[in-house]
């Protein structure tokens, strides 16, 4: 009996040891990232230092698998995709969530950052805390880090701008986005809608003298070659945040949310400064190579762009003209 007893209480012993063991092994989770860009991309900056800082303040528990180049979903698909819970995470270019959350809108109207401090008090504060919350309610994916704030500066063959009236009947490229038009043309430009593809011809031929891109890009498209002027102007901004799906939160247990979110909060204010260094060796390449920088006084754009907001606004609802309102509270 005693024999009998000793064995039974063996194999309990080694029945609990084994259901412990499991449960340990089912409080590890991996996560898939992924987002549509290439490995070396500014998407790749933010997704592999969240992988390293979560799999850190995890203790290991949080197993971060990153997918570039759409492996996972094309940016268009992703949100959707989260919603539904088939893709856990993923990093979505601003003007690809507006279809899904119409709110988001406002951060492509121009000058809606008016200088770098005046986007860390938006995205960092009270601000960026319940547009995540609002966009969570709406739609069940959970907005982690805004990521680097990236921002358009203008270049043209026609003189340098260094104020508001230099702009004046300047014939800019733009594309065929309302926005953009009203902006340039409240800038006092001639705003002309033309096809990326056709832009660089015609700025060499004079059909337009003027364009917008973020500074990396017009260095790769090598317009430093022959466009002179390069006004450092940051009035359109952009940026790619980074998402979870609600089932992917839903995994973790209290200290591995926090370990998520803390990892996210950091790995965005890494891929900030990353990119402002970037940009600023950019700009000093462009500069060495032939354009003449300036930067502008900015009160005058600003101001006209602050009429293209309110025109905006007029036609959208309660909602998106107090987000407006609180943003623009917030460069006080």
């Amino acid at each position: 009996m005693n024999t009998l007893l000793k064995s039974l209480g063996v194999t309990l012993g080694l029945s609990t040891a084994a259901i412990t063991a499991s449960n340990a092994l089912a409080a590890d989770v991996t996560l898939n990232l992924g987002y549509a860009a290439a490995e070396g991309s500014s998407y790749s900056i933010l997704a592999d230092k969240f992988e390293e800082l979560t799999e850190k303040y995890s203790n290991g528990s949080i197993d971060v698998k990153v997918r570039c180049c759409t492996q996972l979903a094309t940016e268009d698909e992703a949100f959707k995709s989260m919603q539904l819970g088939i893709v856990d995470m993923y990093i979505i270019t601003n003007n690809n969530i507006s279809p899904h959350f119409p709110l988001m809108d406002a951060f492509v109207l121009p000058y809606i950052f008016q200088s770098a401090e005046h986007t860390r008090k938006v995205i960092q504060g009270p601000v960026g805390e319940a547009f995540a919350n609002k966009l969570q309610q709406d739609s069940g994916v959970h907005l982690l880090t805004f990521g680097h704030v990236g921002h358009r500066d203008f270049y043209n063959t026609e003189r340098p701008i260094n104020s508001f009236e230099d702009m004046a009947g300047i014939k800019v490229r733009v594309p065929k986005n309302e926005v953009m038009i009203k902006t340039f043309d409240a800038f006092g430009a001639a705003p002309l809608p033309l096809s990326w593809s056709d832009t660089p011809t015609a700025l060499q031929t004079g059909t337009v003298q003027g364009a917008d891109n973020g500074t990396s890009f017009i260095k790769s498209q090598k317009f430093y070659e022959f466009v002179p002027n390069l006004a450092i102007l940051e009035h359109f901004s952009y940026f790619s945040p980074l998402f979870a799906s609600s089932r992917a939160i839903g995994k973790l247990d209290d200290e591995q949310k926090k370990a998520l979110f803390k990892a996210a909060q950091e790995a965005g204010e890494y891929q900030s400064t990353v990119m402002a260094k970037d940009i600023a060796e950019t700009r000093a390449f462009l500069a060495e190579n032939g354009m003449q920088v300036t930067y502008p006084d900015k009160a005058g754009f600003i101001a006209a762009s602050l009429r293209v907001q309110d025109e905006v606004a007029a036609e959208k609802d309660d909602a998106f003209r107090t987000l407006i309102s609180d943003i623009r509270a917030a460069a006080q």
